[in-house]
């Protein structure tokens, strides 16, 4: 079975963007290829590539770099790369818990954050976590190098911001926890037949200097819609309300009478996809305030 005629691995971004560009429209970006080769075997490979662009040989994109506040991220880092990082770990937990549970450990270490972002599924874990970490997406598009929302990235279901022939995903960053914020990640799978994730969560909050009040938050729950978003109304609800159970409680009752999921044949109802808005939403904000007032961060549910 033929997949590709030809294959390039560059060593630069504008390398890549060069490659593309010579073949108009006809060549492919590849990293993990865990989404990309999988479509084409299930062609039967009777229609190869024309060409393949690997990323994974482009220092820049291989990365997990400290900037001051910030933190950046190829996005041809691994999932693997990412759960083994203390950096993220301590600065941007929620995210090594969503990449830990992608897959399994053969397709966690070759599969990527870009790749999990560029198939553009709202239902990524990964995305989850950016989202609510309000990451920036650094990209080559149209031929222009600029940052983009993370969120501006989708378009819909399986289309993305970036034509894959032509557009390059660079990186991501977003500015980590400082002291009194903290993230969580949780998600809720079927317990047989595909591995689809019912829903997942993920939450940055951010404490008084007093650990007792919220004065921000940000909650990702997808998917919900067709592109990823941000429970605007429990975010908007949180800020000057005491930490705690109480008003864990509550925000989980708001939660699910704001957001509305779809019944799917894939995952669930829409009943009982409701039902467990109100459980990710109690189970993640209660450990990240619990991160957020003791400083005591270890990431939970990681994929060995």
């Amino acid at each position: 079975m033929k997949l590709w005629n030809h294959y390039h691995t560059p060593a630069t971004a504008d390398e890549a963007v060069s490659l593309l560009a010579q073949y108009a429209g006809q060549a492919q970006v590849i990293a993990g290829g865990t989404d990309l080769l999988v479509d084409k075997r299930a062609e039967g490979g009777y229609n190869p590539h024309e060409a393949l662009v690997d990323i994974t040989h482009i220092p820049e994109l291989c990365k997990i770099e400290e900037d001051g506040d910030f933190i950046t991220i190829g996005a041809g880092v691994t999932h693997t790369q990412i759960v083994k990082s203390a950096l993220i770990a301590h600065y941007a937990t929620c995210l090594v818990e969503s990449c830990g549970v992608v897959g399994g450990p053969q397709v966690r270490n070759v599969g990527t954050l870009g790749g999990n972002v560029a198939h553009a599924l709202p239902a990524g874990d990964g995305t989850t976590s950016l989202v609510a970490l309000d990451a920036e997406a650094d990209v080559i598009y149209m031929g222009e190098r600029k940052r983009v929302p993370i969120r501006d990235m989708y378009l819909g279901p399986g289309k993305s911001l970036l034509d894959s022939h032509r557009d390059l995903l660079v990186s991501f960053r977003f500015r980590r926890a400082a002291d009194r914020e903290a993230t969580a990640f949780k998600r809720i799978m079927r317990p047989q037949g595909v591995a689809l994730p019912i829903l997942g969560c993920a939450v940055w909050v951010r404490l008084d200097e007093t650990g007792a009040l919220f004065e921000a938050a940000r909650i990702a729950i997808a998917p919900i819609g067709p592109t990823p978003g941000r429970a605007d109304e429990v975010e908007h609800a949180l800020i000057g309300q005491p930490a705690t159970i109480e008003t864990v409680e509550r925000m989980a009752e708001l939660a699910q009478s704001t957001l509305h999921p779809r019944t799917s044949k894939y995952r669930a109802t829409a009943d009982y996809r409701r039902e467990m808005i109100g459980v990710l939403v109690r189970r993640t904000l209660t450990l990240a305030i619990y991160r957020a007032q003791t400083g005591d961060i270890v990431p939970e549910g990681v994929g060995a």
